[in-house]
């Protein structure tokens, strides 16, 4: 096998196969990086860990066909501290040399025929624009759980109905529900999907801008997602359960309804919770015409802040976990928040506004549980 190729064109496909090498390989060749070099002048790189797969295909100057197997950490390493000029690439009997510019490297070739097959990407369900894919992700991914003893939980949940796709995350103390458009091959498209969080908000950020392919597969035996984009492949097993019927936490309507600058209350709230101690909250109280934010019950330090917000409805107090407040505002990208009130004690609504009065920004929903406040 022998090639050469641009440093950064290598440097992109070894950070995005370099994904789905696992921590602790269960077997020693999970640690290593495919890289297969075809005649017709194709390279791809390819990685799997049994659950997640990542193939990265790029153009190169082919001038002996071949495939080897090497240290993916060590291949990244290298990729990264490469000078900005071309790369070549060469097998020398049971060693792979890396040459570019004056630096020289020799990598230790693994036994490639003992590499796992890498599952095949399944038939492709429709495209989606790549950076509202990355907004939405990010969106409801900040509420995905991170507790592995429920693990259901640290998956979001893909719903697919014609056009339209809903991704839903929760923890028990938030749930983030965003909808949006796409193109789906077929019209009548249906299906339920539950990817791992992680490895949905890995591969939104890494395919970036651009339209992505997506391919699903279930009940069809193996149970795949998959997602394709300048090159870039990834696919990823389904996990197993059934997902909480959430969507029902949503109120049909809020009798008390509180109108705030986003960037505001985000600035406000970091300042409060400066002085919230470990696992306290930051309590707001609404009323007419502001709202005021506290935090800090010791003698030590407190902190207090009132901002302008338009209310409609009883005067209500509530306190939240402050990061999982900043969690919530952060996803808006909307001027202005609306939070809907049921009960001090109930969920609280967090719905993006244009304008106070204006319609409200319906695709990106978040929920969030209010912690009790002590008498």
């Amino acid at each position: 096998m022998k090639f050469t190729v641009d440093r950064d064109v290598l440097a992109d496909a070894v950070a995005w196969t370099s994904r789905a090498l696992p921590a602790r390989p269960p077997v020693p060749v999970l640690a290593g990086v495919r890289i297969t070099a075809d005649a017709t002048g194709e390279v791809t790189l390819a990685s799997f860990d049994y659950e997640v797969s990542a193939r990265g295909t790029f153009a190169a100057d082919v001038d002996d066909a071949g495939e080897v197997l090497v240290s993916g950490r060590l291949l990244k390493e290298i990729a990264n501290a490469l000078p900005h000029k071309p790369v070549d690439f060469a097998l020398e009997g049971t060693k792979v040399s890396v040459t570019c510019g004056a630096s020289r490297f020799t990598l230790a070739t693994m036994p490639v025929d003992q590499y796992p097959a890498l599952p095949e990407l399944p038939a492709q369900s429709g495209t989606i624009d790549g950076s509202d894919f990355q907004r939405a992700v990010a969106q409801v991914t900040v509420a995905a759980s991170r507790d592995e003893t429920l693990p259901i939980l640290t998956g979001v949940r893909v719903e697919i109905e014609g056009s339209h796709i809903s991704l839903l995350a929760t923890d028990r103390y938030r749930l983030a529900l965003r909808e949006m458009s796409w193109k789906p091959s077929a019209s009548d498209a249906s299906a339920v999907a539950l990817v791992r969080a992680r490895t949905l908000n890995d591969t939104a950020k890494a395919l970036g801008a651009g339209d992505v392919t997506v391919a699903l597969s279930s009940g069809t035996g193996v149970d795949l997602i998959g997602f394709e984009a300048a090159g870039l492949t990834t696919t990823s097993l389904l996990m197993d359960g059934d997902y909480p019927q959430v969507r029902r936490l949503f109120p049909d309507e809020s009798p008390v309804t509180a109108v705030v600058k986003t960037t505001e209350l985000i600035e406000a709230t970091r300042r409060v919770s400066l002085v919230a101690e470990r696992n306290s909250s930051v309590r707001l109280a609404f009323a007419e015409g502001e709202v005021t934010l506290d935090a800090g019950q010791s003698d030590d330090a407190q902190a207090s802040e009132a901002l302008e917000c338009q209310l409609e409805g009883e005067a209500i107090t509530v306190a939240f976990n402050p990061q999982y407040l900043l969690d919530g505002l952060g996803a808006l990208s909307t001027e202005y928040v609306r939070l809907g009130f049921t009960q001090d004690t109930k969920p609280v609504e967090f719905v993006g506004l244009t304008a106070p009065g204006g319609e409200l920004a319906s695709d990106f929903r978040y929920l969030l549980v209010p912690i009790r406040i002590q008498s």
